[in-house]
């Protein structure tokens, strides 16, 4: 008679399956949950830099609407855009209050247009930076414009002149330390400089615009 264990013409529909081992995230040792929460920190980091993300290119696309809607003078657009109470300021010739005319309706016939290059696009979190200049690059000019939910609530321009954009931020760790109370100094990195106003063939005046 032959042995059954020795026959090798097995079946394995009647192999039993080994049982599978689940992580018991409750009894791990230190070091595993060390791991297990260091990697729990860093999904949550990248989700929260993909929602600034979204939420940096959400903004350029409604200054860069804008600016379209700007140039072929679609008024319905512009008034959707816009804040109702839209705060704006302005650094430069009073004859070169472009922005405002179009804006205010003042002189919907004016030649000039806001001829927008990507590249020339930078954003930080709600504020959105746009440089450009006319075609005889006589004129140079910056916007700082900051949205909120889908909403331009304010605009900075500047015309022929060069823009420094800083950061606040706090102070960098210094390797000195006193005893006595003193008044931190603010500190606010460099992030952004105007490229074009040093074109315009002429000297302008500086200024710097802390975010």
């Amino acid at each position: 008679m032959e042995c059954e264990s020795c026959n090798n013409d097995w079946n394995y529909d009647n192999v039993i399956p080994e049982p599978i081992m689940l992580v018991d995230t409750l009894n791990m040792a230190p070091e595993t949950d060390a791991c297990f929460t260091a990697l729990l920190a860093i999904n949550e980091l990248a989700n929260a830099q993909q929602k600034i993300v979204e939420e940096t290119n959400k903004n350029q696309a409604v200054v860069l609407a804008l600016y379209e809607a700007l140039n072929t003078r679609d008024v319905n657009t512009v008034h959707q855009i816009l804040a109702p109470d839209l705060e704006w300021w302005f650094h430069g010739p009073p004859t070169h209050q472009f922005l405002m005319r179009l804006l205010t309706g003042a002189s919907s016939d004016d030649p000039f247009r806001f001829e927008v290059d990507p590249v020339l696009v930078t954003t930080f979190g709600s504020t959105v930076i746009v440089e450009g200049c006319d075609n005889s690059r006589s004129i140079s000019w910056v916007h700082a414009w900051t949205v909120r939910d889908g909403t331009i609530t304010q605009v900075r321009e500047y015309f022929n002149t060069s823009l420094t954009v800083t950061r606040l931020g706090d102070s960098p760790p210094s390797a000195c330390s006193s005893s006595t109370a003193e008044i931190a100094p603010v500190y606010c990195p460099y992030v952004w400089e105007s490229s074009l106003s040093n074109r315009v063939g002429k000297s302008v005046p500086g200024l710097v615009l802390a975010i």
